[in-house]
């Protein structure tokens, strides 16, 4: 009878014990939860300019007439001119294209109400692919020596205008990612301090979408690389 009451007060004892134990643990583990909530998300930008490494240059030209087999031996006549002059200026074979002529038959052109004595419009288009850019935009301020070779280069349209490419992303990327990752976290930092807290473990990361664009309107071949990654980190007391 004694043991039995003796191990009443010990049973009891062990079951305090195990509900103290149960509200500490929870305590503790809502306090986690509530500091897990605490987080800041700041974003990091990354900017450089580059000089582009490929251009495609179409040189267009038209030729307009009645009698189909003049106008080819024309239009052939100036596509030697203008391949000439490309490579007797550093241009190579691999970065010439010639594409098949555009032919605009005006009186078979159902809405067209133009009075023009000549029949047909045809368009022919060499174009230029290289990694040459200071060749190439050197060779573009020169198109004015074909005009006196009889040749007149299209111009104004979109789809003859030079395009400027930058292809080596892939050895700057690296970098980049890094400096962005850097200025978000010294945003947190500042923002961490601001607040009383202490900058905690990421939570989670976007590297962000690289964007290539011209630097300006003016210096297409100049490439301004951009990215913005958004980073959420952790704060804590």
């Amino acid at each position: 009878m004694d043991s039995k009451r003796f191990q009443l007060p010990i049973a009891g004892l062990l079951i305090a014990i195990g509900l103290y134990l149960l509200g500490w643990t929870l305590s503790h583990a809502l306090t986690e939860i509530k500091d897990r909530d605490r987080v800041v998300t700041v974003k990091g930008l990354a900017e450089k300019e580059v000089p582009a490494d490929k251009v495609i240059w179409p040189l267009a030209f038209k030729e307009i007439g009645n009698d189909m087999i003049s106008m080819y031996d024309e239009l052939n006549r100036k596509n030697q001119i203008i391949v000439t002059f490309l490579k007797n200026n550093g241009i190579t074979d691999n970065e010439i294209s010639l594409s098949a002529p555009q032919i605009i038959d005006m009186k078979a052109e159902r809405y067209s109400n133009t009075q023009s004595p000549y029949r047909y419009n045809i368009t022919s288009v060499i174009t230029v692919t290289s990694g040459q850019i200071d060749r190439v935009r050197k060779l573009m301020d020169k198109q004015a020596d074909l005009l006196k070779l009889g040749v007149a280069i299209t111009g104004g349209e979109y789809q003859y205008s030079p395009q400027f490419f930058f292809t080596k992303l892939n050895e700057i990327k690296p970098g980049m990612i890094e400096e962005a990752t850097k200025n978000a976290r010294s945003s947190a930092e500042k923002f961490a301090k601001d607040s009383d807290s202490e900058l905690g473990k990421i939570k989670r990361a976007n590297q962000g979408q690289f964007i290539i664009e011209d630097r300006d309107v003016n210096t297409p071949y100049i490439k301004s690389v951009r990215v913005v990654t958004t980073v959420d980190y952790y704060l804590e007391d």
